[in-house]
């Protein structure tokens, strides 16, 4: 996957109208299931954990629990991965990586994410045992094995490396120039 900066540029100088017409493009009823969204990605023969990490964006995009991605969710997500603010990433990754929901994440929910995300991008360029040990190390101070929200942004924020490792591992603007340019399952 070479450079997208180009083509994020024009995403955000989209408006809101397009955006629109590609939403209903894709999706008719006005909402997109989680069987809907692989196929637009195109994911087939995914592994247990890369079924499990699509699983749990589909989830956290699906802010009212309805089991569908609504069009005012679309934007949020889209929005959020474009021009968030670090502390909304930093919490919407934290969403995605606590993966039970008890409010912690651990190195087994972290590992499971990178290596699935790795899956789906196929970008192997650092291994995800790596991060995993390198986020513990720096972030979890108190040395429990788990991190609270609170340890996890501010921790990840007090190291640059850690913010470009995330930032580099969560890039979704693959998925983003997918779902933008309206490729479905017989393109690559």
């Amino acid at each position: 996957m070479g450079n997208h900066g180009s083509s994020l540029d024009d995403i955000l100088a989209e408006d809101m109208h397009h955006w629109y017409n590609k939403f209903m493009k894709e999706s008719p009823s006005g909402l997109i299931t989680l069987f809907e969204l692989k196929a637009i990605l195109n994911l087939k023969g995914m592994n247990e954990d890369a079924n499990r990490y699509v699983e749990q964006v589909f989830f956290t995009f699906d802010m009212d629990g309805d089991g569908y991605i609504n069009f005012v969710e679309y934007i949020a997500a889209i929005s959020l991965m474009l021009k968030g603010e670090i502390n909304q990433k930093l919490k919407w990754y934290f969403k995605l990586f606590d993966q039970d929901g008890n409010g912690k994440i651990d190195k087994e929910e972290l590992e499971t994410i990178f290596t699935a995300i790795q899956d789906i991008t196929r970008n192997k360029d650092i291994d995800p045992e790596e991060i995993v040990s390198l986020i513990f190390e720096r972030i979890d101070v108190k040395g429990e094995g788990e991190l609270t929200l609170e340890e996890f942004i501010e921790g990840a924020k007090d190291h640059e490396d850690i913010m470009d490792m995330l930032n580099t591992l969560m890039d979704l603007t693959p998925v983003l120039l997918i779902i933008i340019e309206g490729r479905t399952g017989n393109n690559q």
